[in-house]
């Protein structure tokens, strides 16, 4: 039976140590060594995490079973002033990826989005990533393309998907 909370602050390490085990993962193909230390280090030391969810307003979600967690989910209502979730991250550990574990965490959000009148999810996802094709299936459509830098020389090339929520279900 899987599980899903919000997090609170004792649960920051466990967001650190999935991101640490799933990006290595996702993002071997996709990215360098030295991008992908970067950016774990940037989005996801306990002081980033700690000001995404204190002061930048993200609601993290953890998932799991009574053995394990599993994945985890960030998300912001109302993203820009506007009838908008933003999800800004979601990742499931290599070895529980395809239980629907990330179709559950999106319902889930989607729930607290329409609860809240927000009409749209949009994600960013890299371009190269394979999770495009499962956002396809459960209704996002990507809007337009994105080259954002971050710092070191280092950029984030991504599409950006939205899913009108008034018409749609996963």
């Amino acid at each position: 039976m899987i599980q899903i909370k919000e997090v609170s602050r004792p649960d920051y390490v466990l967001i650190q140590q999935i991101a640490h085990q799933t990006w290595p993962h996702t993002f071997r193909h996709i990215l360098s060594k030295a991008q992908i230390a970067y950016m774990l280090d940037m989005m996801y030391s306990i002081s980033s995490i700690t000001e995404q969810i204190e002061q930048k307003g993200y609601i993290f979600l953890i998932a799991g079973n009574e053995e394990k967690n599993l994945g985890f989910a960030a998300y912001e209502l109302n993203y820009e002033d506007q009838p908008k979730t933003k999800l800004h991250k979601i990742y499931i550990l290599p070895e529980a990826q395809g239980l629907g574990l990330g179709k559950l965490l999106i319902n889930y959000i989607t729930e607290i989005a329409k609860q809240n009148q927000n009409k749209v999810i949009s994600l960013n996802v890299n371009r190269h990533n394979a999770a495009i094709h499962f956002y396809q299936k459960i209704g996002f459509k990507k809007v337009t393309e994105e080259k954002i830098p971050i710092g070191e020389g280092f950029f984030m090339d991504d599409f950006v998907m939205d899913k009108n929520l008034s018409s749609s279900s996963c």
